[in-house]
């Protein structure tokens, strides 16, 4: 079940084991070629959408939907039309 507002996406993340949370904004029509983060990622799209290309696979997320990834992985990002804010969980 997806949390209802940042406070409970927090509490889940760190239980979890996550160690920083942060909120990220995207512009419209922004797209990020391939590249890595050094840290493991739980992202809940709070608002707009996004492509995430991770090898050959590419997937529409909406507001209301999470993904996860391991760190050096490489993916590419193409926000949609009305951007996008992201709540981002990190694991160092």
């Amino acid at each position: 079940m997806p949390p209802a507002n940042l406070e409970e996406f927090t509490a889940q993340a760190m239980d979890e084991g996550f160690d920083e949370i942060i909120t990220r904004e995207w512009a419209p029509d922004l797209q990020l070629d391939s590249h890595t983060h050094p840290f493991d990622l739980h992202v809940h799209v709070a608002r707009g959408s996004l492509v995430l290309t991770v090898g050959d696979t590419s997937r529409r997320y909406q507001a209301g939907e999470d993904f996860r990834l391991a760190r050096n992985t490489p993916h590419a990002e193409q926000y949609g039309p009305e951007g996008a804010t992201f709540w981002v969980a990190r694991a160092h």
